[in-house]
């Protein structure tokens, strides 16, 4: 069966939803192709299942890219209060947590609602089960796909991919769109691992891992990566578990993080642990240490920690180098917990190769990439959301 469309979207993730929504508003006769049984797994599972769709502070520095200036066209053309008038146009509710990040009151079922509305709306044709076996494009792209266990043919001038990364496999992850990226020719930035938890090295893992389950407040910092104007620097909670750290704090600087490099940890930010050792009343002991330690971090972390870096004698001197110690603690990564727990992916399609207004290819007219795949990402707290809506307005607005 051979079925003829303007414009076919590989992906029913949030990139590719909202290009075909754009798509169709504008009378284009688009499908989308999604390999999965329904549409959108990934929002469904998103901020503990309240999808945290968007950041009300959402800013090109909230992204990561080889090239940092790429994304602000996009993000300048579709902006969070864009998505949210959407949410409020259908009556979604939602509220603020910390940082402007934004979440669905009730579900992330709430977000896929609504696209799913306004896919119908816009006639969106969407094929679930179809497993795609090839692509060319000779006048127009032809795909080869078995939908439902059935040979299908699709072609159409314009072909957006919307693919997705490598993160969450057990979703159905593939590298489809970089292996299509290079069979049309076209640079790939290294795929990583991005808003990952970090694995302990064999020292540290002795020394920390039964501080498991306890969180604390830290400055993580990392030193300037080769995608970045400066150095990164994140101030959140970080979490202890059995294998590593983990957390909003590591999670943010794990996506600058570079193997056998480490990452710095102020354990104390804007607090000056040994000051009450300026009283000469107060005895300098390694159980007063703790003790004023424990004022301010969880009590075990406390006793730990000091365990390890307990100066060699309680001179204004030494104090002064613990103190230092406690605002830059040196922690060597062996390495991420991979793909299986990373939020996103890093790294993918070079942006050297689209228009930074349309997302087109420049080698290859007709041919799109939004969402994951390209190289842009974002913070965490719902910037990697607003990306895949800007980046799949800006293609449906073109393509």
């Amino acid at each position: 069966m051979t079925l003829n469309f303007d414009v076919l979207i590989l992906g029913a993730g949030a990139a590719g939803l909202m290009c075909a929504i754009e798509t169709g508003k504008r009378g284009r006769r688009v499908a989308i192709l999604e390999r999965a049984e329904h549409i959108g797994k990934k929002i469904l599972i998103s901020g503990g299942g309240r999808c945290n769709f968007t950041n009300l502070h959402c800013t090109p520095e909230n992204f990561l890219s080889a090239n940092p200036h790429f994304a602000k066209s996009v993000l300048a053309r579709y902006s969070p209060a864009d998505f949210i008038a959407l949410v409020e146009k259908h009556k979604i509710p939602y509220h603020e947590k910390t940082l402007g990040q934004l979440f669905c009151g009730r579900s992330s079922r709430d977000i896929l609602t609504i696209l799913e509305s306004e896919c119908h709306a816009a006639n969106v044709r969407i094929f679930l089960n179809t497993k795609i076996e090839d692509v060319s494009k000779s006048s127009e792209f032809t795909i080869r796909a078995t939908h439902n266990s059935e040979a299908h043919e699709f072609r159409a001038s314009a072909l957006v991919v919307a693919t997705g990364g490598l993160s969450i496999p057990k979703m159905g992850a593939t590298s489809f769109g970089y292996d299509l990226a290079r069979q049309f020719g076209l640079a790939v930035q290294p795929p990583r691992p991005a808003l990952v938890p970090l694995l302990w090295n064999n020292n540290d893992s002795s020394h920390y891992a039964t501080l498991a389950g306890l969180s604390t407040e830290v400055i993580t910092t990392t030193s300037k990566s080769p995608h970045a104007d400066s150095a990164a620097s994140f101030r959140e909670k970080m979490l202890f578990t059995h294998r590593g750290l983990s957390g909003p704090a590591i999670l943010q600087i794990s996506s600058y993080w570079k193997p056998h490099t480490g990452i710095s940890l102020d354990i104390a930010p804007g607090k000056e642990l040994t000051a009450p050792f300026q009283d000469p009343k107060l005895p300098r002991s390694l159980a007063s240490l703790k003790n004023e330690f424990r004022k301010v971090l969880p009590a075990r972390f406390a006793d730990h920690w000091l365990d390890h870096h307990a100066p060699p004698s309680f001179t204004n001197h030494d104090l002064a180098a613990l103190e230092r110690t406690a605002h830059a603690w040196r922690v060597t990564p062996a390495g991420t917990e991979g793909y299986a727990k990373a939020e996103v992916t890093a790294g993918g399609l070079d942006t050297s190769e689209l228009s930074a207004k349309t997302l087109e290819s420049k080698k290859v007219p007709g041919l799109f990439f939004i969402g994951e795949g390209v190289d842009v990402t974002g913070h965490l707290g719902g910037f990697n959301f607003q990306w895949a809506w800007a980046s799949g307005f800006c293609a449906g607005q073109a393509v």
